[in-house]
């Protein structure tokens, strides 16, 4: 089947720099996609964004230039609730890769099974309403609460303004909690504002909660960008993701987001993205538990 790309989608970045950051030794990326590639994995008929393809064999070649030993392959809006190319990139990485699905209420005991034994530990819940339509929380819970004996978790996915009137839904899942990018703060309101606080609050006050502090792509306002041998790239989220780092060093994550779908503005060299971490975790310490310790905690605990 031919796939055409949605108009002005920005292919991800070849050629990446060689990072200056040196990864500790069993550093995981936990949080990239894989996309198609649409002729072997077709792009689900519902989806809001036709991508590029983006290899298993590409995204492996990334992890080992980069210097990351191991994945976390979370499944792709662009593939719906249609796993196989998560599973099957899962099933080509000896063992060197952990997914998170995207399932429905339909999913079947033997299903979950089967993508428990490719590696898949964990579910995502999306609600960034430009990218999926909305899921009713009573299918959502019912879902978390069936994955739960498999020990696996719940990935969220939402944006800053939204927290509020997602609270109580969040706060009742009964898994460990996992929220993409911080939930999407808006970096150009301060890092102590109510907005950000109530994140904070929401991490303090649920210890079964985790955060990404990945994306400053995303989330910058003013950059500067990660291109063109930029060594201090995204300044204005270094706040927001240090703090979040400091405040709870044993809860965090960071993954590259490539072939990071949906960039309207600029596509990050993901070397340069690399680079981005010693600032946001300033000891080997912090540098060890966000890489290592806590991503292997979670996705290898088996």
């Amino acid at each position: 089947m031919k796939f055409e790309k949605t108009p002005g989608w920005l292919d991800w970045y070849t050629g990446p720099a060689k990072p200056t950051f040196k990864l500790p030794a069993g550093a995981v990326d936990a949080h990239c996609h894989v996309f198609g590639p649409g002729a072997e994995f077709p792009f689900a008929p519902e989806r809001k964004y036709t991508p590029c393809d983006a290899s298993k064999h590409q995204l492996f070649a990334l992890r080992d230039h980069l210097g990351f030993e191991r994945n976390v392959i979370v499944q792709a809006t662009c593939h719906g609730a249609d796993n196989r190319a998560m599973v099957d990139a899962l099933l080509a990485s000896d063992g060197k890769a952990r997914g998170v699905a995207t399932v429905k209420r339909s999913v079947t005991d033997e299903e979950l099974q089967a993508m428990h034994d490719a590696g898949v530990r964990g579910v995502r819940f999306n609600f960034v309403k430009r990218l999926v339509d909305f899921t009713p929380k009573d299918e959502l819970m019912e879902i978390a609460s069936r994955i739960a004996k498999w020990g696996w978790h719940v990935v969220i996915y939402f944006e800053a303004v939204d927290l509020p009137e997602l609270w109580d839904f969040f706060t009742a899942l009964p898994t460990t909690v996992v929220v993409d990018h911080m939930g999407r703060p808006d970096v150009s309101l301060p890092v102590d504002g109510p907005q950000f606080a109530l994140f904070e609050k929401f991490m303090r006050e649920h210890q079964n909660v985790w955060s990404k502090v990945s994306c400053p792509e995303r989330l910058s306002v003013s950059g500067p960008k990660a291109l063109n041998g930029e060594q201090n790239a995204y300044r204005d989220v270094i706040p927001f993701a240090k703090r979040i780092v400091e405040q709870f060093p044993d809860r965090v994550l960071w993954g590259t987001d490539w072939p990071h779908p949906n960039l309207k503005d600029h596509m990050p060299d993901d070397g340069l993205l690399v680079d981005f971490i010693p600032h946001i975790a300033p000891t080997a310490e912090l540098q060890r538990k966000l890489l290592v310790d806590n991503p292997n905690r979670l996705y290898w605990k088996d």
